[in-house]
């Protein structure tokens, strides 16, 4: 078997496609291009579903297992969720290689304030449906993640890991 050889955080997902069509020239001929356009979309889905297990697992534990209050166990799930998210869509969704501390902090300031404005999102939505009108906390739960990782892909990709034309995010520009 050819050893891997990963030169950016995408490698393992291009070198999977090129396995899988290898011997489908047509098949190749058709999926590489909608692979080449959907790749960024693709790759949110697959650590868009790490971060919802994350997210649901934390907070199933913090709720069904220790009887948390729900806020309080939505908040806590949240950090891990975030954490991982962050980690994950600036290096292998987005590609977003920017240099300098500023630039990091910029980014993690960014993508917190956008996460934090969904948190709020959900923590209305669980209040309202779980706290208010008395329906089965998980299933809610599972809802609101759905809206949350639509709006959270938005953020992200229109504001937080925008491509940039210069490097106006440099520490050597300040």
């Amino acid at each position: 078997m050819k050893k891997l050889h990963l030169k950016d955080p995408n490698d393992l997902l291009d070198q999977f496609m090129e396995w899988a069509f290898r011997d489908h020239p047509n098949g190749r001929a058709k999926v590489m291009p909608l692979y080449a356009r959907y790749k960024q979309l693709m790759m949110y889905g697959i650590f868009g579903l790490w971060t919802f297990i994350i997210s649901i697992g934390t907070y199933a534990l913090f709720t069904e297992g220790f009887g948390w209050n729900i806020m309080i166990s939505n908040a806590i799930s949240w950090v891990f969720a975030t954490y991982f998210a962050f980690a994950t869509n600036r290096k292998f969704v987005f590609a977003s290689h920017v240099k300098g501390v500023y630039a990091f902090f910029h980014q993690l300031i960014g993508f917190s304030t956008g996460r934090l404005l969904t948190l709020g999102i959900e923590e209305a939505m669980l209040y309202f449906f779980i706290g208010r009108l008395k329906w089965p906390n998980m299933p809610v739960k599972f809802m609101s993640q759905f809206i949350v990782i639509a709006l959270n892909y938005v953020f992200s990709k229109l504001i937080v890991f925008r491509k940039s034309p210069s490097a106006a995010y440099d520490d050597a520009e300040f």
